[in-house]
């Protein structure tokens, strides 16, 4: 499997809007976060999505991204779902509405905000093109299957939203996490690479902390540790310095090749 990360900020993204410090003015290009996404391609041929910021139409011409076969959604804020009109290009040029797999929260938020792209029966005006999904409601513990893949949700907090990792082969995804707990730890037993979001050195009510994160990365001993949804309050270089052999940033652009099993 290939995993890239195509954005590995927070919803703020770096450089943040009006900010002068020194990450933000940072000439290190893995020091420029868009917000947090990825795309999969598994050994069994699937092109998966995970969330659709809202630089994804920047994040996927960088990336050479040309075809997909599922969005599979982690929650329904805004820097998660807001970039779902670029899925336009691929539906259009697929010939087909694009699989949307979400918790049940989530694609009520997307059927709110976004009924023309998932709304059965929405019709476009002659001559116009939209953005087509089709919703598909997904359970956390409850492996679905993706051209051939199986794809396990696995439950984290995050405040009162609810949000879903995901578990492929040896791949554990999970972002906007405050914490694993006994569930999620058992359902991610033996991943070899682990995504994990770090947000801060102070603790945050929502999201692991770096220490935090650290600590929940050697609970689930996985040979290696990528930590996302960072902030400009550290650079790259500094916490990629300090962390843990086995632990590191991730950044925009980076390319990971991961075990099937």
């Amino acid at each position: 499997m290939r995993l890239t990360f195509l954005g590995t900020g927070t919803s703020f993204g770096v450089p943040q809007i009006g900010c002068g410090c020194a990450v933000c003015r940072s000439p290190d290009p893995r020091d420029k976060r868009t917000r947090s996404g990825a795309f999969l391609e598994t050994d069994a041929g699937a092109h998966l999505l995970i969330d659709t910021p809202p630089e994804l139409r920047l994040q996927c011409v960088a990336a050479g991204i040309s075809h997909l076969d599922a969005v599979l959604f982690t929650h329904e804020h805004a820097d998660h779902i807001h970039g779902i009109d670029d899925l336009r290009s691929f539906s259009m040029q697929q010939g087909a509405p694009i699989p949307l797999y979400g918790q049940r929260a989530t694609l009520d938020v997307l059927h709110e905000r976004f009924p023309y792209i998932v709304r059965d029966g929405y019709e476009s005006l002659p001559g116009t093109t939209r953005p087509e999904g089709r919703a598909i409601a997904i359970t956390p513990g409850e492996p679905f299957t993706v051209q051939g893949t199986s794809i396990l949700p696995i439950a984290v907090p995050h405040g009162s939203t609810p949000v879903v990792g995901f578990r492929v082969g040896a791949l554990g995804y999970i972002t906007d996490a405050k914490r694993l707990d006994d569930g999620a730890l058992a359902a991610l037993a033996g991943v070899r690479v682990l995504v994990l979001n770090a947000l801060l050195r102070k603790p945050h009510p929502t999201h692991l902390s770096i220490d935090e994160a650290v600590a929940t990365a050697q609970r689930v001993g996985a040979e290696r540790t990528f930590f996302t949804h960072l902030t400009h309050h550290q650079s790259h270089a500094d916490l990629a310095a300090e962390l843990p052999p086995g632990i590191a940033p991730a950044y925009d652009g980076l390319v990971v090749d991961c075990p099937a099993t």
